[in-house]
């Protein structure tokens, strides 16, 4: 179990270690130019050729790539993610001021995913062709299908209409104000969480169609236990465990759509920052938010591998 644990670490760690390589050279190569985003393309021509070169020599970006890369990753284990070009607060600062929200929001969309998704692939599962099947798998396709962003717009402009309901546009603290909290967060949490159970429902019900049938499962019945006691202590267990890896690739769902469902609902976490700077090309910004989502999705399926390998034993040993 240690070995399988210290594998999965290392190949994180390289992982990282690539996808930091990635993203560097990927805000390197993008077009434009870092001073432009700063000072507009009318207050460039206003810079002399010596104040360029000075404000690149500040920003660092006038030394080679190689010192560029090894620079920043200093800085990152130093704790220092640099600062935005146009706030007057750290990236670090942005960080712990703007993540909780974010970290609410998956941590309400995954549990409302499962909420949703599992007992919809039950019931699918054990009337498979049925009325209720039919529904839950053109619903679980639906939302698969739908933008999240188009569904959160559509919830903001319900609610704006019809009940003349906005939510609190400022951040605020779940120890502070949890009902104001709430408001913010639960909004892109039912979007994300809704797209979630849509994957979940669909693997859930594949899984358990599949268990049902096992020779174990059939010995069960046969001996008299009853059919929601076989389902619960026999069958689900067992189905649960794709689910799982599953719901370890959706975070990457959660973690990539939260940008475009917190700008829908003006929600003002790290996805929302994320938006904005894109938007204003705040380099040191996005580089850091894209590697934090990185290391963060990285470390999540880390934790659902071992997760997986306590549960399954035929895993643990491979």
């Amino acid at each position: 179990m240690y070995s399988y644990v210290a594998r999965r670490l290392v190949f994180g760690a390289l992982t990282i270690v690539g996808v930091s390589i990635m993203v560097f050279v990927v805000m390197r190569i993008l077009p434009g130019d870092p001073l432009v985003a700063i000072f507009g393309a009318e207050g460039m021509t206003k810079l002399t050729d010596e104040q360029r070169a000075h404000y690149m020599d500040e920003l660092g970006l006038s030394d080679p790539l190689w010192v560029q890369y090894l620079n920043w990753v200093r800085d990152i284990l130093r704790g220092d993610f640099g600062r935005s070009f146009f706030r007057s607060e750290s990236v670090a600062e942005m960080i712990l001021r703007r993540g909780p929200l974010t970290a609410e929001i998956a941590i309400i969309s995954v549990v409302l995913s499962w909420l949703v998704g599992i007992p919809v692939a039950i019931i699918s599962a054990l009337r498979p062709n049925s009325i209720a099947d039919s529904v839950a798998r053109f619903t679980s396709i639906l939302f698969i299908a739908v933008p999240g962003f188009w569904v959160g717009m559509l919830i903001v402009l319900g609610l704006l209409f019809w009940f003349g309901y906005r939510a609190p546009m400022a951040g605020v603290s779940l120890l502070a104000d949890p009902w104001s909290n709430l408001q913010i967060v639960i909004g892109p949490a039912v979007v994300l969480g809704l797209g979630q159970a849509a994957y979940i429902a669909r693997m859930a019900r594949s899984s358990l169609l599949e268990v049902i049938r096992e020779d174990y499962v059939r010995t069960a019945r046969a001996k008299g236990l009853n059919g929601k006691l076989v389902i619960a202590l026999h069958a689900l267990p067992n189905a649960l465990l794709p689910v799982i890896t599953l719901s370890g690739v959706l975070l990457g769902l959660v973690l990539a759509g939260s940008i475009p469902v917190e700008r829908a609902f003006a929600t003002p976490g790290l996805g929302y920052a994320m938006f904005t700077a894109v938007n204003e090309r705040d380099v040191f910004v996005m580089q850091n938010l894209v590697f934090l989502y990185a290391v963060v999705f990285v470390g999540l399926n880390i934790l659902v591998d071992v997760t997986i390998a306590l549960l399954d034993p035929r895993i643990r040993y491979q």
